[in-house]
């Protein structure tokens, strides 16, 4: 097991270092200049967030269902690196948004959106940390968490979309009209770092998870 995920990691590293030197080598859509090329690295930090935020809530519904303490750890997990995969898609917007719009924060739809699930995050580990008993943080934490199951769709692919919430944002790059959407070697890059964002993910959520899976073990034999 030890070996495939060794290879696992490697196979990631590669393809993502393939993915960063694409990034600057193909051209950029002529309507957003270079400034374009952050697409490769904000969207997929947002997608994994989402992924992050949504698993998240599955794993505290199986908490409930089964209360079983491992659950309990991926859900803490996920939403751990879901708010960091949100940081990261925030720091990379608010650079598009500088060059694009003037100013790195407009309280545009999808900002807005963006802020309350960090908001919603930060308060469920403030949760977790004023919880001393740890059945019962498990268990209202993940009462809360379920929240995300409805927040989370509706923050990002509901509430940016809402007539009267229009904003700065251009319509989605991927969408099912084909309008605004990628052509060629651009296209190409940018399901690569999809890819590449989301296994990167998997990798930190796996590690992550095999961590509490030892801290609990030494804990049983203290």
């Amino acid at each position: 097991m030890k070996r495939w995920r060794d290879i696992g990691k490697a196979l990631v590293g590669i393809w993502m270092i393939g993915v960063i030197l694409a990034a600057f080598l193909v051209p950029p859509p002529a309507e957003q200049g270079q400034a374009g090329r952050i697409i490769f690295f904000h969207i997929p930090t947002a997608w994994v967030a989402t992924l992050a935020f949504l698993l998240s809530a599955f794993y505290s519904l199986r908490y409930l269902r089964g209360r079983r303490s491992h659950d309990d750890h991926r859900a803490a997990n996920a939403a751990g690196l879901g708010i960091l995969f949100c940081l990261l898609a925030t720091i990379t917007g608010a650079i598009f948004a500088r060059v694009a719009w003037g100013a790195f924060w407009n309280w545009d739809p999808r900002e807005t959106s963006i802020f309350f699930l960090l908001l919603f995050y930060a308060a469920y580990f403030g949760l977790r940390l004023a919880l001393p008993d740890e059945q019962t943080r498990a268990t209202l934490s993940a009462a809360y968490n379920l929240l995300g199951l409805v927040l989370v769709p509706f923050l990002v692919f509901v509430a940016p979309r809402l007539a009267v919430l229009a904003g700065l944002h251009p319509d989605s790059i991927i969408n099912l009209r084909g309008e605004g959407g990628m052509e060629g070697p651009y296209r190409t890059v940018f399901f690569a770092s999809l890819a590449g964002f989301s296994g990167i993910f998997f990798w930190a959520f796996d590690l992550a998870n095999r961590m509490a899976r030892l801290d609990e073990s030494l804990l049983e034999n203290v």
